[in-house]
């Protein structure tokens, strides 16, 4: 049923006998209308679900489960198919060649090079120990440092860093305030000890006011120009993205930790061969685990550079939707690979659909270390059980509740869901409580 030639009509068709036939069905309406429907939390909210049993292949449930929704975050399941399906085992860094007296390098958008999460650098390694003068070339850079849609505003937050060709140090500046130890009245009275990471040699403004409650830093919204006040906590820290300008910024960082220049050139790499950096599955898990939006920004970006040789999620993603992932049952807009951009549009049927095709060309045992699961990563105050039931990827903005995976029962059959909430006025967590205790008692939880 799930496979590159699943049609619509099929699809609903196969789902309409599973529900005709289903006395499971009657018993998750009564489940939801409890659970979810017969309650004001959600009572203005626009919700849609789908849960499907992969062994008897059909739905068990369905609610508004054919209509388009903001997915948020869980636009990284999207992404993380996108990485499994064109990335292999290990995430490509970039493409280099030696001609003549230099190595010519055309990167590929791996986004762990010199990242706080990755202790072993390979690619810092080969730099090092390089011998002929460095060249880089960024000419199959064909996007922009943000995405569309995404909300200007956020630009000094660290969920909305950059995307660029070669990032480096994660994009983003580590703003660290460090006191001496005493009583909170003392420290507010004494300068904090404050640096970066890496050290920088941008403008940076100190104010002079020792009154802030809290550390903070601001950049300037159109250049690395950062402004600083000190807070009275004993220690803080803050991720601040920086403006990349494509290569030119990360290439100024870099220079210090490297020891040497690597020249901007004309001249491309295309046919030579790939620097492997991370194996793939390390950075999938941490991506779906924090959420991390500049991973599956640049995930998008590697299978795009791996598969079509250009550094564009929108050609990836056409490409995708015409090739391995054609068999959507609802066409969906599908515009970056984080969920920032409120212009993505899903179904449940779409993400139904899509775990499923995970599962069976990846497995089970594979996808449950890449997925949290209840009381880890973004599901830590969630679905708490002495053995795991729950591996899903939950979806958050303003107004967006989302969470799809895959769910166990109590006698261990495996269930495929998606519920998808949007335009609720009720706090977040509230929606997520709601959405536990559905799933609960259809796992046999309550």
């Amino acid at each position: 049923m799930f496979n590159a030639t699943t049609n619509f009509i099929l699809f609903l068709f196969l789902a309409a006998a599973g529900f005709s036939s289903c006395s499971s069905y009657r018993y998750i309406q009564k489940i939801a209308d409890k659970e979810l429907f017969n309650d004001s939390v959600l009572a203005d909210a626009h919700t849609g679900i789908a849960v499907y049993d992969p062994s008897a292949r059909k739905f068990v449930y369905s609610y508004q489960a054919d209509k388009y929704f903001t997915p948020a975050s869980n636009t990284k399941i999207i992404s993380l198919y996108a990485g499994l399906k064109y990335l292999g085992d290990s995430l490509p860094a970039f493409r280099y060649n030696e001609a003549g007296d230099t190595v010519y390098i055309q990167p590929m958008g791996d986004p762990t090079f010199l990242h706080p999460d990755f202790a072993k650098q390979p690619v810092f390694d080969f730099l090092k120990n390089c011998r002929k003068p460095l060249a880089i070339n960024n000419g199959n850079w064909r996007t922009e440092a943000l995405g569309e849609g995404w909300m200007w505003d956020d630009y000094n937050d660290g969920y909305m860093v950059e995307r660029s060709p070669f990032p480096v140090y994660g994009n983003v500046i580590k703003w660290v305030q460090v006191r001496d130890s005493g009583s909170i009245e003392a420290l507010a009275r004494q300068d904090a000890f404050i640096y970066s990471e890496p050290d920088i040699d941008w403008k940076v403004s100190f104010s002079g006011d020792t009154s802030a409650s809290t550390f903070s830093v601001k950049r300037a919204f159109t250049e690395n120009v950062f402004f600083v006040t000190q807070g009275r906590e004993k220690n803080a820290e803050r991720q601040i993205p920086f403006i990349t300008n494509e290569l030119s910024s990360g290439l100024s960082l870099l220079e210090d930790s490297l020891g040497k220049a690597i020249a901007v050139t004309s001249t491309p790499a295309r046919a030579g061969k790939v620097l492997y950096s991370q194996p793939a599955d390390s950075l999938y898990r941490i991506m779906m685990y924090r959420s991390d939006n500049f991973f599956a920004e640049q995930v998008l970006l590697m299978a795009a550079a791996t598969r079509l040789d250009t550094l564009d999620e929108k050609a990836l993603i056409a490409y995708a939707l015409k090739n391995e992932m054609k068999g959507f049952p609802q066409t969906p807009r599908w515009c970056d690979g984080s969920g920032l951009s409120r212009y993505n549009l899903f179904t449940p049927y779409d993400f139904v659909w899509i775990l499923h095709k995970m599962k069976d060309e990846y497995g089970l045992e594979r996808l449950k270390k890449i997925f949290p699961s209840g009381g880890k990563g973004t599901l830590l105050n969630y679905y708490k059980a002495d053995t795991a039931y729950v591996y899903a990827k939950t979806g958050t903005l303003s107004g967006v509740v989302c969470l799809s995976g895959y769910l166990y029962t109590s006698s261990g059959k495996p269930l495929i869901f998606s519920v998808l909430v949007n335009n609720q006025m009720q706090p977040a967590w509230m929606i997520r409580r709601k959405v536990e205790g559905f799933l609960n008692r259809i796992a046999g939880k309550k």
